[in-house]
């Protein structure tokens, strides 16, 4: 079992008396809304990280001390390994981040904001429907085709720093492909996905998801959490179950960005053309019932 090497904050003091750095491996963004003062940045997600830490110490026997946020994720445990794999000879990690630092009292220095909250405020995001996009991929024997469907509306609602409730609405009227290059063949199969075959927009010139409820995989972190989406999706004026592993991540600049990667069966919602399931003899006709959407989300609070 591997042993990390771990600082106190209480021994902080005494190792930078000796000469050792303090590296604070979050984002640049973070940082600069605070730190141990002090302490110099270089981000472990970014690509550049060693060629960083090389500017900032010339010798690699030189005492390091990394902290992130809190000390309870793999942020700083990583950047350790980083280091130690590249040649560095003195690398530990504090113990509880900076999260540690403030309550021991050590000093800190802040930017224009006040250190970062995690948590999201409360309340109605409106989902900035330029900003949004759903992406579709069918597929047949021979091909995959993609393209895009616009959202006409939407709001997420967080309540006590979660994701509690939410709606989107999609213009089913502005089914786009984006591979085929021929201007016939594409409005072709534009017109195909259209007509009462898959979606029957002129009737039904919406679809709806409703989110019932959200379950998230850990309370541990509230930044960027992930979670199962479990809601009901309507089609050609067919509503059934559905649920969906997604992404919910609070920005600092206060928005909420969502990413959700998930396949339906067409044909539980009557989008039947071409399903092995409903036909026989299909030869070169023969669709796969599975449909791939992929949903990026923007909101803003309203």
């Amino acid at each position: 079992m591997k042993t990390m090497k771990t600082t106190t904050c209480a021994e902080l003091k005494e190792l930078l008396a000796s000469g050792a750095l303090v590296i604070d491996v979050m984002t640049p963004e973070d940082y600069a809304a605070c730190h141990l003062a002090g302490a110099h940045n270089a981000c472990i997600y970014e690509m550049v990280f060693l060629d960083r830490i090389a500017e900032l110490v010339h010798d690699r026997s030189t005492g390091l001390i990394l902290y992130d946020a809190t000390g309870s994720s793999l942020t700083a445990e990583v950047a350790r390994d980083r280091l130690v794999q590249a040649g560095y000879e003195n690398v530990s990690v504090l113990e509880g981040g900076l999260a540690a630092v403030k309550a021991s009292g050590l000093p800190v220095e802040t930017g224009t904001e006040a250190c970062p909250d995690a948590a999201t405020a409360d309340g109605s995001y409106a989902i900035d429907t330029e900003k949004s996009s759903l992406q579709w991929i069918g597929r047949n024997l021979n091909n995959r085709h993609h393209g895009t469907i616009a959202l006409q509306a939407g709001e997420l609602v967080m309540r006590d720093g979660r994701l509690s409730a939410g709606s989107i609405v999609l213009d089913m009227t502005s089914i786009e492909n984006s591979d085929l290059q021929d201007p016939y063949w594409r409005d072709l199969l534009v017109r195909h996905l259209k007509s009462e075959d898959f979606f029957a927009v002129e009737r039904f010139p919406t679809a709806a998801f409703r989110l019932i409820r959200w379950e998230p995989e850990s309370a541990e972190y509230t930044d960027a959490p992930e979670g199962t989406a479990l809601g009901e999706l309507t089609i050609r004026g067919i509503t059934r179950p559905v649920g969906f592993p997604a992404i919910v991540a609070p920005q600092q600049d206060g928005s909420i960005k969502a990413h959700a990667h998930f396949d339906i069966d067409r044909t539980l919602w009557d989008a039947g053309y071409g399903s092995a399931k409903l036909f026989e003899r299909l030869g070169m006709h023969l669709v796969h019932d599975l449909v791939t959407l992929e949903l990026f989300v923007l909101a803003v609070r309203k």
